[in-house]
């Protein structure tokens, strides 16, 4: 028992030491663009598009890669790549060359590093511990994620507020490389890598058995629409928060703190909610719960209010782990142990690879309408991906092996 146990802690530490690095980096990127640099929504809007577009350009063939080679290494390498870049703002910052420009390209290079770890992970963790472990599995790694949520924003708003970039990207750098460290010597598990074919041939498995498994296509697609909904969100929320909330980099922080904080009040309730809720209701209550989450985030514009912003990520932060441990649970179940590298990319694509698409549509209508605008068409979004939703299969399923039952 103690051997089938350990791996996965290993890799439950690394996971909070990677999440932790990305959350800071994440959360510091556009603070330091609009507190130090003077960005506005159109700047924060290219970053967004610098820090997302890897998961676009990387993402599927990351996830080939990830069936071909050790799963841990892809992900070790990718850590130390993240902290490479991070370094590289610290030094800009410390030398007073840091603009606009160089935080993105360097934004861009350690997302690269993040689409390498994230490709591998659901891929890895079957080979870690046996199928009837993995609900719970995948729920410690969600908690392990949200924990990073939870602190990272917060921490990113405290340490940009009062140091500027560089001690917030110098601990971020030390995090990836912690991460990194805790793969050194995991076992790689069995996988199933079988003959070498040409990698268009083994990406188009990969694509075709997710886009016509009944149940993978719906989420890939709700995933699509709900990412473009939450980067539109987040693209325009720090310029919002400052000039028309009145809120401080630290508030700011802690009002998208209340996200984690969300996601970790539901990571350590899955054990009883997926005891207690249907597969399909686990999976529709992040999509259908961001329609009053969004509600909230509307209403501050006649209440501004730095407890409604809050109330808005914390129901969005409920939502998506209940999406992502029920829909990684299944993918897990209905994909084979040869495949999952790619599917899980296809599912990584779908959820961050549509995100510099909704960035840049952020940016234009943030541009041509202002943050209002661009508050509304997140909203837009949102209701469009709940109803695509209601009129798939996800809303019957019934249990996690297949398609619904009726």
């Amino acid at each position: 028992m103690k051997a089938a146990i350990d791996p996965f802690v290993r890799l439950a530490a690394s996971n909070l030491a990677a999440q932790s690095a990305q959350q800071l980096g994440l959360a510091a990127a556009p603070l330091v663009a609009v507190l130090a640099l003077g960005s506005d929504v159109a700047g924060t809007g290219l970053l967004q598009v610098a820090q997302t577009l890897p998961f676009l350009l990387f993402a599927v063939p990351l996830g080939v890669l990830a069936d071909r080679t050790a799963r841990r290494r892809l992900m070790a390498a990718g850590e130390l790549l993240r902290a490479l870049a991070f370094l590289a703002i610290v030094v800009l910052a410390a030398t007073g060359a840091l603009n606009l420009m160089g935080l993105a390209v360097l934004a861009f290079v350690g997302t690269v590093g993040a689409v390498a770890y994230s490709v591998a992970t659901p891929a890895l963790i079957p080979a870690l511990v046996p199928q009837a472990r993995l609900a719970r599995a995948n729920s410690q790694i969600e908690l392990v994620r949200s924990l990073a949520l939870t602190g990272g924003p917060a921490l990113a708003g405290l340490l940009v507020g009062l140091t500027g970039a560089g001690v917030a990207f110098a601990l971020a750098a030390g995090l990836s490389v912690l991460a990194a460290s805790a793969l050194a010597g995991l076992p790689e598990g069995p996988v199933a890598l079988g003959t070498r074919r040409p990698f268009g041939a083994e990406l188009r498995e990969g694509a075709l058995f997710a886009l016509r498994q009944p149940v993978l296509r719906p989420m890939l697609i709700t995933s699509v629409l709900f990412n473009i909904a939450y980067v539109a969100l987040q693209t325009v929320y720090v310029p919002y928060a400052v000039r028309q909330l009145g809120l401080s980099g630290a508030g700011i922080g802690m009002t998208l703190a209340a996200y984690g904080a969300g996601m970790v009040v539901t990571a350590a309730a899955m054990p009883w909610i997926s005891r207690r809720w249907r597969a399909g209701t686990q999976l529709i209550a992040g999509p259908y719960g961001a329609i009053p989450a969004i509600a909230a985030m509307l209403a501050t514009l006649y209440w501004p209010s730095a407890w409604l912003a809050a109330a808005c990520f914390f129901v969005l932060g409920t939502g998506s782990v209940l999406w992502a441990v029920t829909a990684t649970t299944l993918r897990q179940a209905v994909t084979p142990a040869a495949l999952l590298g790619r599917v899980s990319s296809l599912n990584t694509l779908a959820t961050y690879g549509a995100r510099p698409l909704g960035a840049a549509l952020a940016a234009a209508v943030g541009a041509l309408g202002g943050e209002v605008a661009c508050l509304a068409f997140s909203a837009f979004c949102f209701v469009i991906q709940a109803f695509f939703l209601a009129l798939s299969p996800i809303p019957a399923l019934v249990s996690l092996r297949g398609p619904a039952e009726r």
